[in-house]
Parts: C-alpha cells; structure tokens; sequence
C-alpha cells in the first residue's frame, strides 16, 4: 500500500528570479554574439547560448502553483515522488508529472434506493455523506477513480446498513431507522469509512436524507402507524383516568365525605371512567331522588 509522503519544493520565487535572470543574460549574450559572428570563436559561444536560453526556457517548466487545501501529487516516470501541500508558488524537476488532488471538504446525496428493511418491508431511502481526502497518495494509486468509489461505496454501504434495521421500532428497546436517527447516522459513517479507508478519505458525517415506505405499501403502513398511534393515546388515557379515579376514592375516603360500599364504588368508578375515556362529552343526570335511586 502506497503512503503519502511529504515533498518539499523549492520556493518558486527564488527560481523563477534565477531562471528569469538567466534567460536575460543568455538572450544578451545571443544578440551580442550574433553581430559579430563571423570571428572564429563566436560560433560556438552563439550556439551555446542559445542551449543556455532553452535550458532556461525548460527548468521554467518545473514551476507550478498549489492554492490552499490542495496537493500537488509528484510522479517521475510513474514512480510515486510525494506531496506538495504547502501553498503558493513551488518549483521541482520539470520532468515530474504533476496531479492535482483537492483536499476540500466535499460532500453528495445518494440516489433514492429502494431497498427492503429488516422486516422485509420496502422501503425508499437516500443519505448526505460529508467527506474529504486526507491521503492523496492512496486516493490516486489505490483506486481508479476515487470520487465515484466513494459515491459507490456509499451506496452500498447505506444499502446494507438500511437492510439490518426495521423502519419503526415494535419494542421500547429495538433500534428503528425513524426512530434513532442519531445512532443510524453514526452507524452509517462508520460503515461507509470502513468501506473508504483504502482510499485515502475520511467520511466526516453521514446522515439520512430521505426515508419513506414504498409506494405500494405506503397506504397500507400509513394506517397501521395511525392504528398504532390511537392505541398509544388511549393507553395514556386510560392509564391517566385510572390514576384520577384512585385519587377521588382515596380523598372522598380521607375527608369522609361519603361513605360507598363495594357496589356504588364500582358504579363510580364506571361512571368516571366513561367520562374520562370518552370521545363524545357526557350528559349529565341529576338525581333529585335518593342516593340509591
């Protein structure tokens, strides 16, 4: 496996200042020679300052430009020479071959899979991945093409991930895709950087996008989750009613403002019940006989 490794350029400034300088004296020294060439030795002083001037012309060719949060990855004659990062004007062997590679945070929306959750339910999902390059070694020498390996490899890795939990929770304790979103998202960034890390990228944060059951069955897990709801409501109602009826009978029974027998408590509470748990508002009947009538 290929590692990144730090390349330290040479200040461009510098080299170019020089090669500037030299290219001036070599085209002075071409026209100084020029116009008295028909003397024995100028000949060949002619021609080697023309050598000068090209030679100048082709060290310039080493110079090249790295702006911040980019790597310049050098390679002589396919093999691997390092990487500049430090910004600004740099100069190396014009013969290297010279990549630039983005260091930047980047980041993409996958496509909307269809995919079947654990339950066997379709369902439709797509993920944001935030990422970035942190070896640009590996990112160009250990895959083809980096950025569509990660847009792969996430996909992938949100399918499989999508496959291993159900969209709704059934019990308090069992993780569900709708219900613990901030452990999914953290379950699918790992997945995703365990399937980059050969490729030099560092998976930053994936998260959910979008989540929905499938077309064809949404109506039908739309009603269910309704049902679900309506019998979690009236639980709590029901649970709520059963505490304020305890509370009545224990302080009717403590200020001894009333005393029931068994019957009448049962007929009470009934009555309570029905006026706490129902939907429709009860109408009251006023008893103008006696307490047993």
């Amino acid at each position: 496996m290929i590692r990144e490794r730090e390349y330290g350029a040479m200040s461009g400034w510098g080299a170019l200042v020089i090669l500037l300088a030299g290219a001036g004296f070599f085209v002075w020294q071409i026209i100084a020679r020029a116009q008295v060439i028909d003397q024995p030795s100028q000949p060949i002083l002619f021609t080697l300052s023309i050598l000068g001037l090209l030679l100048c012309g082709f060290l310039l060719l080493g110079l090249f430009v790295v702006n911040p949060n980019e790597g310049k990855v050098l390679q002589l004659f396919g093999q691997y020479v390092g990487t500049a990062r430090a910004p600004g004007l740099g100069w190396a062997n014009p013969l290297y071959a010279k990549k630039r590679i983005s260091l930047r945070v980047r980041n993409f929306e996958s496509a909307k899979l269809k995919v079947n959750d654990l339950d066997g339910n379709p369902i439709e999902i797509a993920a944001v991945v935030v990422w970035k390059v942190v070896d640009t070694a590996e990112a160009v020498f250990e895959v083809d093409n980096y950025e569509n390996y990660v847009h792969v490899q996430s996909e992938a890795a949100l399918r499989n991930m999508a496959t291993s939990y159900p969209y709704d929770a059934h019990e308090d304790t069992q993780m569900s895709l709708r219900g613990n979103t901030a452990a999914i998202a953290d379950h699918l960034r790992k997945e995703i950087q365990d399937r980059l890390a050969r490729a030099g990228v560092d998976v930053i944060e994936a998260r959910i996008s979008h989540l929905a059951y499938a077309p064809e069955i949404a109506a039908s897990m739309l009603q269910r989750q309704q049902a679900g709801a309506i019998i979690a409501a009236r639980q709590r109602i029901v649970e709520g009613a059963v505490g304020m009826v305890e509370m009545a009978l224990d302080m009717l029974s403590a200020k001894n403002v009333v005393t029931l027998d068994e019957e009448r408590k049962a007929a009470m509470v009934c009555n309570l019940l029905v006026v706490l748990c129902g939907e429709r508002s009860t109408q009251p009947i006023v008893n103008a006989g006696t307490l047993h009538h």
